[in-house]
């Protein structure tokens, strides 16, 4: 896990995986745009280990989630803005973006940190 962790404008800090990772016909002194550095990111996936399956969607993670134990957490609070999965066992509680298309290598970094040995972060 290499990058530069930045601050966005409101005041959340995110990490900024491998930013000078460039594709080929890239060059150094291009100017590089956020959609440019973006291309330029090496795509992240989830697997579960065992199956050595690819999540591809919070259904399939839901049903991996529960297996292991985690429980959809309900709060009226954040039920439109967050997914969130807890376990009776501990006091860890997985949040998740409710769109799947903003779930990103931080979110899986923090569902493989939660379950050792169960899932890992790949470059794609």
């Amino acid at each position: 896990m290499s990058g530069v962790w930045v601050f966005n404008k409101n005041g959340v800090m995110r990490l900024v995986e491998n930013p000078y990772n460039q594709s080929a016909g890239d060059s150094p002194e291009s100017s590089s745009t956020g959609s440019n550095q973006q291309q330029r990111l090496r795509r992240k996936i989830l697997v579960h280990l065992p199956t050595n399956e690819v999540v591809s969607s919070y259904g399939s993670l839901e049903r991996i989630l529960k297996g292991l134990g985690w429980e959809r957490y309900y709060n009226e609070d954040n039920t439109e803005h967050l997914l969130q999965f807890h376990k009776r066992t501990s006091i860890d509680l997985i949040s998740l973006p409710r769109d799947f298309s903003k779930f990103n290598s931080i979110h899986m970094y923090d569902i493989v940190v939660k379950n050792t040995n169960v899932f890992h972060v790949r470059d794609m």
